[in-house]
């Protein structure tokens, strides 16, 4: 087109929008770039909506350029966004998308209009637009002075580049690799997988267990100090007998006692001795000649003597009537049965 070299932007746009000259609108306005949109945006009420903004949506698309023209179908929320992108103008170039306010008005909230530029004539454009004479898909020649604004999709593209390019030098400040000194510590292994897996064993065990105790009416309680004995709050009396087993769990013994405890444990486990009941004392027997001071020795303890069949005194030999070899009298040995 005279000899003008298009950037690759507006040479995509251009060469699919061509395609589409004649395009003429179904009946209630409806249309196939109002149906794209429509399923695009999910929203039915673009399928018989005007289709100027809708077809350019559906272009841009179809030549992959879309991030850079902008998918609208409200055309002054379009020219909004290329003044947001830093691409909007008052010049006008091939490639551009051209916005018309029919009122004259230069503010882009009274746009009407949208098409794209594809040439420039002096003070005339030569467009391609949408929706023009109410159902065409046509080429238009206008004057400029109903124009609000160019939007440039060169520019965007050319701010977005060099937008990625400040972002890129403004990555933080990288350290380096980490010199690992090779040598591990024992706690490195406490957030490891394993670890964690463990300690929730052992936690659910440890629940387990006391859950099932409190079930069964189990309720363990240890003395403190461990090795303390139980104070007796009457001192006149002998305490309570420990359990038959002193070192079992339930005598609240933590670890085996020492020496002290287990003469304290001896001297509490001794039975209390309780007075025997008498029996009548026999009948008395004679006397029987006492002996001589030198043959005596101490009586043993008297049996309880069994009244019905009385038992026969028995004559006592003198300690030392038999001598040894070596003429020594031998003690006499008493059995603990013989009576005097």
């Amino acid at each position: 087109m005279g000899g003008v070299t298009l950037d690759p932007i507006a040479d995509k746009l251009l060469k699919t929008v061509r395609q589409e000259l004649g395009y003429k609108e179904k009946s209630s306005q409806f249309t196939k770039f109002g149906q794209w949109y429509a399923d695009r945006v999910q929203d039915a009420q673009y399928r018989n909506a005007p289709w100027c903004d809708m077809f350019l949506a559906w272009a841009a698309d179809k030549a992959g350029v879309t991030d850079y023209v902008g998918e609208f179908a409200w055309t002054p929320s379009h020219a909004a966004w290329f003044i947001q992108q830093g691409a909007w103008s008052r010049k006008p170039e091939p490639g551009a998308l051209v916005f018309y306010d029919w009122s004259g008005g230069k503010s882009y909230k009274g746009i009407d209009h949208v098409g794209v530029v594809e040439r420039v004539d002096g003070k005339k454009i030569h467009t391609i637009e949408a929706n023009v004479d109410r159902v065409w898909l046509k080429r238009k020649t206008r004057e400029t002075d109903k124009v609000v604004g160019y939007g440039l999709p060169r520019v965007v593209k050319a701010n977005a580049d060099k937008l990625a390019e400040i972002r890129a030098t403004e990555r933080p400040f990288d350290p380096g690799p980490r010199v690992e000194n090779g040598r591990g510590s024992p706690l490195d292994v406490l957030g490891t997988p394993p670890a964690l897996l463990a300690a929730m064993v052992l936690v659910t065990i440890v629940l387990s267990l006391r859950v099932t105790g409190r079930r069964r009416g189990v309720h363990r309680r240890f003395t403190w100090p461990w090795r303390k004995p139980p104070v007796d709050p009457r001192p006149d009396r002998r305490s309570p007998l420990p359990p038959a087993n002193p070192f079992s769990e339930q005598a609240g013994q933590g670890e085996k006692p020492g020496p002290r405890e287990k003469v304290l444990l001896r001297e509490r486990l001794r039975p209390r001795e309780k007075p025997q009941p008498r029996d009548p004392a026999p009948p008395r027997e004679p006397a029987q000649p006492r002996e001589p001071a030198q043959s005596r020795e101490p009586a043993p303890p008297r049996a309880v003597a069994v009244p019905a069949q009385p038992r026969p005194a028995r004559t006592k030999v003198p300690a030392g009537s038999a001598r040894t070899a070596d003429g020594r009298p031998t003690p006499k040995r008493r059995k603990p049965y013989e009576e005097n």
